[in-house]
């Protein structure tokens, strides 16, 4: 991904106005499938006679992959389009309320956009803007047809805070490096001063469709995909109506939204989760960021002593958006290689030992009840995501953060492009945090909140009957135990995949040495160097004879 000379400026996006009034608008749905707080909406709205919503079913992110690992799309699993589909058939209604409806086409969104443009006669395109690469091509696609047709074009930034580009204006040119300066570049979002547009009560109607193919929201079935029988109900339902009821439901007590304390918050609930799950409803624009922002704030107004960022509740929204920032202006962030803030790790590329992790098979239960709730919910709890992705990259396997981030891409219902790649460059100790030595250890962190080891019997049943004193290492339970509780640890759960005593220590010696050689080379490290480091790192496993332990996978 390569920067464009244009890419810091939004004024040449954000407006161009050569409409008369009483002409059609068209409205594009991507993400921010709400109504309230949506300044692209209301803008589609004025002085329109004729109003289009539209929604793009894009083959790239929706069509069904039968060769994926997971039931779902190239990209998406199931969970996640399940959740897009939900929301869609919620803006739908919520669009017939007042006076209109959504129009789902299928196809490539340029290709769909511009025959819609040309086919209705439009004269105003609105859209949110979106900073994520795929979005930025296809709307430098979508907005050259528009320019050149002398189409009214309004991309108003509202699916974050802030502008990114403002904030790197701000700060020289490029992205501030950890949120406590993006914080202070940032300050107050200047739309606090005024309240938000939360309400619509009527748009104009939706004009002739003509000969664009338009169809109702469809089903899972119709796009392709099976019936596929759910163990547990799916934990999320999408749509903007639910997100309202769960924000309602979320700040109902003060106290507790202005106490919050991300940190504190327990991995190991799951009968009631121990943060406002939310997430989903962000990353798809069901609930504005903003309206969620104005609601804490008005909260502490009222409660003192409330908690600050980045801990706070407010903090979990900047931190959203200085990986937005960063992620927006930084090139190839979601990559290692010609990455410039992104330290060059010769990481291990072992198929086997990732399909373990990500197959929740790697003899760990703390790590593999993690991998299953993900699999099963579309959402795991922040610190779990930290365990599981410590023991993938620095802490034990030493596979790829990419490979990680990949299968969290998939099956995230609320995976979302900046935020996802700034977590794994994080976590594996790529890119703003550097303390590799310390370590989420798959045996004893889980006890810390869990003793009993409630979440793992929930979602590893095999284990159910496992004393608490082996449920965080079953392979060390006496082989009259493991008959006892019918779990034969290699027959009925696996070995673990690997010894953590010793492979953390080599992931240690291998971080030590990647981190030298950067320094060394001023982080200019090419593909042979990361050879000859890789090749050495392993020759000196050898010699220490603390080669891994790799047992045979079940």
């Amino acid at each position: 991904m390569h920067m464009s000379s244009t890419r810091f400026s939004f004024s040449s996006f954000e407006r161009h106005s050569n409409m008369t009034s009483g002409s059609n608008s068209l409205m594009w749905f991507r993400k921010g499938l709400r109504i309230h707080d949506n300044p692209a909406l209301d803008h589609a709205a004025k002085n329109s006679t004729h109003v289009y919503p539209v929604f793009v079913i894009d083959p790239h992110y929706m069509k069904p992959d039968p060769t994926a690992f997971s039931p779902g799309s190239k990209l998406c699993g199931l969970n996640r389009i399940r959740f897009l589909l939900e929301s869609l058939v919620d803006l739908d209604f919520s669009l017939k309320k007042i006076g209109s409806r959504l129009l789902v086409l299928h196809g490539e969104p340029a290709d769909v956009l511009i025959q819609c443009l040309k086919e209705w006669d439009i004269k105003r395109l609105c859209f949110e803007y979106d900073t994520d690469p795929y979005y930025q091509a296809l709307d430098a696609r979508v907005q050259t047809y528009a320019l050149a047709s002398s189409i009214e074009i309004f991309t108003p930034v509202s699916h974050t805070l802030f502008n990114p580009a403002e904030i790197i204006q701000k700060n020289g040119g490029k992205p501030p490096m950890n949120c406590l300066s993006f914080s202070k570049i940032a300050g107050e979002p200047h739309w606090l001063s005024s309240p938000l547009a939360t309400t619509l009560t009527v748009i104009p109607p939706v004009g002739d469709v003509g000969n664009c193919n338009v169809s109702e929201v469809p089903t899972v079935k119709q796009l392709g995909y099976r019936d596929i029988q759910e163990e547990e109900p799916p934990i999320f339902k999408g749509g903007e109506t639910e997100a309202l009821r769960m924000l309602r439901e979320s700040t109902k007590d003060k106290e507790w939204v202005a106490k919050f304390e991300k940190p504190n918050t327990d991995p190991s609930a799951f009968l009631k989760p121990a943060t406002t799950m939310l997430s989903p409803y962000l990353k798809f624009g069901c609930l504005s960021a903003r309206y969620f922002y104005q609601c804490i704030k008005e909260i502490e107004k009222e409660v003192k002593n409330h908690t600050s960022p980045p801990v706070s509740l407010l903090g979990q929204l900047f931190w959203r958006d200085f990986f937005y920032t960063v992620g927006f202006g930084t090139p190839n962030f979601d990559r290692m290689r010609g990455n410039k803030i992104c330290r060059q790790i010769p990481w291990n590329n072992d198929d086997e030992l990732l399909a373990a992790w990500r197959d929740a098979r790697t003899g760990f239960p703390w790590i593999d009840a993690i991998m299953i709730q993900l699999r099963k919910w579309g959402w795991i709890h922040h610190l779990a995501r930290h365990c599981v992705a410590c023991f993938l990259t620095r802490g034990d396997l030493f596979i790829h953060w990419e490979k990680g981030r990949d299968v969290f891409e998939r099956l995230l219902v609320d995976s979302d492009w900046a935020i996802n790649n700034g977590n794994w460059l994080w976590l594996s100790c790529s890119s703003f945090f550097y303390q590799y030595h310390r370590i989420y250890s798959p045996i004893t962190f889980g006890k810390k909140y869990d003793p009993t080891g409630a979440y793992i019997r929930h979602f590893l049943p095999v284990l159910k009957d496992m004393p608490a004193e082996y449920i965080y290492e079953p392979w060390t339970a006496p082989l009259s135990i493991q008959t006892k509780v019918n779990c034969i640890i290699g027959k009925d759960y696996p070995k673990p995949i690997i010894s953590h005593e010793i492979a953390n220590k080599e992931c240690k010696n291998a971080m030590a040495a990647a981190y030298e050689l950067n320094k060394k080379l001023n982080g200019l490290v090419s593909d042979e160097d990361l050879q000859n480091l890789r090749t050495r790192v392993e020759d000196e496993s050898q010699v220490t004879s603390s080669k891994r332990l790799k047992q045979k996978l079940n």
